[in-house]
């Protein structure tokens, strides 16, 4: 079968190494290592060793897809690839490969921004809704945004100090999970008692960022005031065997992150009143608190809620290439020379309209 727009999706942004084909928009194959293992034993990821097993899976892992999908290497016709941001090591490697197989195979690039890309994911598994509106959580970034088209998506607003899932990971590391500790912590939450007993943070103010540095210093506190005397087994792997006050710090804590999240999104929704649907990506997506009150909210407010797969909420290159397929689809590319953009910069909308 023979494909208008081809696309190979190439993420390696932070600590997984994963590729993907899109033919049309229809996922025809993806495949990921993963690097949590590794990066657990140092209690986050490590850039250069990041880098580093970049470097040694990418070509192993194309050559995975190439043979899953049966695929003629010279049917792909488009190549997309995460440029930022992330961890500059580990976005090179990506961009590096993406380049050399793009010169060898005379096909178009198209540079990615990573953030764009977890929010256009639900379009592999459903229609996207335009405009509507988008928070991204994960464990680098909590941002909302406004989306017009695949290449006209406006922050709106942006954590100014530690992302939700950055404070997750930290709090779930000092009660003992290993990380990433998202996972972990949202099931011992399901098994606590909820309360509202930290203050949701930075809400006393008329904008739409957030900043969750505060509210993880008071979670922090809590713990080492009232729970270190607790002799839980370390690390911890079966949460049915926490004692109950963790259970229930987990939940209040869980809580306090899903409610400063919904809130702004309803702030958000009142600034742009023309939107009528809403997206939820990143990791901490699958956060079942976090599910459960923006249902809760879209449902109130009668608008749509639309969350990629928990497959596609993580890092992916499903997501980088069918965010690849969509440009490539509106004529848009770049020049080999794009540049790789970290953290901490801005992504440029420099596409070029194909000649």
């Amino acid at each position: 079968m023979s494909y208008k727009i081809l696309c190979l999706g190439i993420e390696t942004s932070c600590d997984e190494t994963s590729l993907a084909l899109v033919g049309d928009g229809e996922l025809l194959g993806h495949v990921l290592a993963s690097q949590s293992e590794l990066h657990a034993l140092f209690g986050g990821v490590v850039p250069e060793l990041a880098s580093r097993e970049h470097y040694r899976y990418i070509g192993k892992l194309f050559d995975e897809l190439m043979q899953r999908t049966q695929l003629d290497i010279h049917a792909i016709n488009t190549i997309a690839v995460a440029r930022g941001p992330g961890l500059l090591g580990s976005l090179l490697v990506g961009v590096a490969f993406a380049k050399a197989l793009a010169i060898g195979l005379n096909a178009r690039i198209i540079g990615v921004n990573h953030l764009h890309a977890h929010l256009l994911a639900v379009g592999l598994t459903q229609k996207i809704p335009f405009p509507s509106l988008g928070l991204l959580v994960s464990g680098g970034h909590t941002n909302i945004y406004r989306l017009e088209a695949p290449n006209r998506i406006e922050q709106l607003g942006k954590t100014l100090d530690d992302a939700a899932g950055e404070a997750v990971d930290k709090i779930g590391n000092l009660l003992g999970f290993p990380y990433p500790g998202g996972a972990l912590l949202d099931q011992a939450a399901q098994l606590g008692k909820p309360s509202l007993a930290f203050t949701l943070p930075y809400l006393h103010n008329n904008n739409l960022d957030f900043s969750f540095s505060g509210l993880k210093t008071a979670v922090a506190t809590y713990i080492q005031q009232n729970l270190q005397p607790l002799n839980y087994a370390r690390p911890v792997t079966d949460v049915t065997t926490l004692p109950a006050a963790v259970l229930d710090l987990c939940a209040s804590f869980n809580l306090a992150i899903a409610k400063t999240l919904v809130i702004k999104v309803h702030r958000a929704l009142e600034h742009e009143r023309d939107l009528q649907h809403v997206l939820l990506a990143g990791g901490v997506a699958a956060n079942s608190c976090l599910r459960q009150e923006l249902t809760q909210l879209t449902h109130d407010l009668h608008m749509s809620l639309h969350v990629p797969t928990p497959l596609f909420c993580t890092d992916n290159g499903a997501m980088i290439a069918y965010a690849g397929y969509l440009l490539a689809n509106l004529g848009l590319e770049h020049d080999l020379d794009f540049e790789t953009i970290p953290r901490g910069r801005i992504i440029p909308n420099d596409y070029k309209s194909q000649s």
